[in-house]
């Protein structure tokens, strides 16, 4: 049964859904004669059941063959269209202990962000991920990099390898580059990683470069970051054969890349401030995060040799950038880097969705980089991200087609959550709560 639990009143909300059973105990719950985009094809599989038990799906078939299993719960999909659960592969998870956390991991899941890669890692974050798996704290599947190796947290190459060896024998799913590291600190951390087995993304560190990242093995590119630098996009717009090339030498090194593309239009400078303080789901944070958020804001236009013209000139051959990694065929992972300047969890992805498509990537392409590319990235993990048997059941259910229109993604019926059934009006109903007490809290 649902419920509402206030961990702190009028600032954290929590969706409790039988806290203290495990995920995989659940009772089955089936889709019925609902439209399938499974998440990897453009194809629609019409009138369909989806047949969940426990946290997995277990059958998909035609609506006159399929029979939900006695007993199951029974959810009308007439009309409507099912949808793997999106996947934020750059995210950002409070520590365990923040009053945030709560807010975080619900307004992540109020909008269908199902999984997160969390990347920058603290303390007790491991125990946290647990929680969230064993169902005792409700929040998408987490997968998380550890604190971060940087500049101001590397010191020399000896440093970088007994670092990467301690997060691996800790158990984090990845290791987190910041910039600040030198060539010599970034290749010991590479060179171990590789040995001991652990993946390595993020930022590419000034004096790395690019193309020795890419060569190095940083197995995603967060912002696309170094492109710009690399390709002197900051100065002038960049011909169509050099986005061709290092989009091509991209695809060679087997990379991914996760755009971040609404985030870095917000870094650059490109949109007024009384733009960003309209976007939806400003009113779920605390006032006192968007008063450090329109700060910094602030600051950043107002800097000696700001320049709106070269942030505009930035942001177009971003855009351009991305619409040549995907027609390279570059495997593309969606991300916004939320909760982060006027990214707010959860609703953020529909500003990125948006944001993707005016960069030239088609609906089928830009829901596959948030669902099937999601899952085939951490498939050495579980199975997900794909409306398949055997997948774990994160799903969203939608009012209208979003291959024909991605603002479809915000028309839902309801979220699954390995398993577990959400209805739209309760999500509905939390968020209103939040809203009002982030309200009552604003006149204290």
């Amino acid at each position: 049964m649902l419920s509402l639990l206030k961990m702190f009143p009028g600032v954290v909300l929590l969706v409790v859904l039988s806290a203290a059973q495990d995920d995989r105990s659940r009772p089955s719950a089936a889709f019925i004669d609902v439209n399938v985009v499974t998440g990897d094809s453009e194809q629609i599989l019409r009138n369909q059941t989806v047949v969940i038990e426990g946290d997995r799906i277990v059958e998909v078939g035609s609506a006159d063959q399929v029979t939900a299993p006695s007993g199951a719960t029974s959810i009308n999909g007439a009309g409507k269209y099912l949808i793997p659960g999106i996947g934020e592969m750059h995210g950002h998870i409070p520590p365990p202990g923040d009053p945030e956390l709560e807010r975080v991991l619900f307004l992540y899941v109020a909008n269908g962000v199902t999984t997160v890669r969390g990347m920058l890692g603290f303390p007790g974050q491991l125990e946290l991920r647990g929680r969230v798996l064993r169902g005792e704290l409700p929040g998408p599947t987490l997968y998380l990099a550890g604190p971060s190796f940087s500049g101001s947290s590397i010191d020399s190459p000896e440093q970088a390898e007994e670092r990467v060896r301690r997060q691996k024998a800790e158990g984090w799913d990845l290791l987190k580059v910041h910039p600040g590291l030198t060539r010599e600190e970034f290749d010991a951390m590479a060179r171990t990683a590789r040995e001991v087995g652990i993946r390595f993304a993020g930022h590419v560190p000034a004096d790395v470069g690019l193309l020795h990242a890419l060569q190095s093995g940083l197995e995603t590119v967060d912002h696309l970051d170094g492109y710009i630098e690399h390709l002197d996009g900051e100065r002038a717009s960049i011909p169509e054969s050099a986005l061709r090339e290092i989009a091509r030498r991209t695809k060679e090194a087997k990379a991914w890349v996760v755009p971040t593309m609404i985030l870095w239009e917000t870094l650059l400078g490109t949109h007024s401030l009384e733009t960003l303080k309209a976007y939806d789901g400003i009113d779920y944070m605390p006032r006192t995060q968007i008063e450090r958020w329109i700060t910094a804001q602030r600051e950043r236009v107002e800097r000696p040799g700001f320049s709106r013209e070269e942030a505009l000139r930035i942001a177009e051959n971003r855009k351009r950038l991305l619409r040549v990694l995907s027609e390279e065929g570059v495997r593309i992972l969606f991300g916004t880097d939320s909760p982060q300047q006027f990214s707010v969890p959860g609703f953020s992805i529909h500003r990125e969705l948006r944001a993707m498509r005016e960069a030239g990537m088609s609906p089928a392409e830009i829901i596959r980089s948030a669902t099937a590319n999601v899952g085939a990235y951490f498939a050495s993990k579980d199975k997900f991200g794909l409306v398949k048997p055997g997948m774990r059941a994160d799903l969203i259910l939608l009012h209208e087609n979003p291959l024909a229109d991605l603002g479809a993604v915000q028309k839902r019926t309801g979220v699954m959550l390995r398993g577990r059934w959400i209805p739209e009006a309760e999500i509905q109903r939390l968020l209103a709560e939040l809203e009002v007490g982030n309200r009552q809290s604003a006149t204290e």
